[in-house]
């Protein structure tokens, strides 16, 4: 009985060398994140940005349609009346307030799906730890200047 016990047990160990040695030359799937850019996939959700047309006014015309879709309240917009002699946006009407609480968020992509002039999208950072929760509500100005965020896009 103890001879096969021996036998079944040297043939699991060699099995599991085998395992062993046939990783042993493959890359490591560790990313050594700062330092290296992190491969995500193009329709990856990450923080969000508020884009602007080429000319520089802001795309976002304040409908608050992006508001109305968000399943959690994260985001919220205050409109305000377009100066004639120096608009902010090409509407009548621009954000003078945007603001998206990122603890509120569940990435959904419903406030991207529901701007008629594509002004929320979301990014591809994601890097998104911070100190004090005050600093998790994320202000136009930080939505209009998003930061190159570290990563790659790889093919879906």
């Amino acid at each position: 009985m103890a001879l096969k016990e021996y036998i079944k047990g040297a043939v699991e160990i060699g099995r599991a060398m085998g395992v062993t040695l046939k990783n042993l030359t493959e890359k490591p799937v560790t990313v050594e994140y700062p330092f290296e850019p992190v491969p995500v996939y193009p329709r990856f959700r990450g923080k969000h940005e508020l884009r602007r047309y080429e000319n520089g006014l802001e795309r976002c015309i304040g409908c608050m349609l992006c508001e109305a879709a968000c399943p959690t309240g994260a985001i919220y917009v205050e409109a305000a009346e377009n100066d004639p002699e120096n608009p902010t946006s090409p509407g009548e009407r621009y954000a003078k307030i945007y603001e998206i609480n990122l603890l509120r968020c569940v990435f959904c992509g419903d406030c991207e799906e529901a701007c008629p002039t594509e002004a929320i999208v979301l990014g591809h950072d994601f890097a998104m730890a911070n100190y004090h929760r005050r600093d998790f509500i994320l202000t136009k100005e930080e939505l209009l200047n998003p930061q190159e965020p570290n990563v790659i896009i790889r093919p879906e």
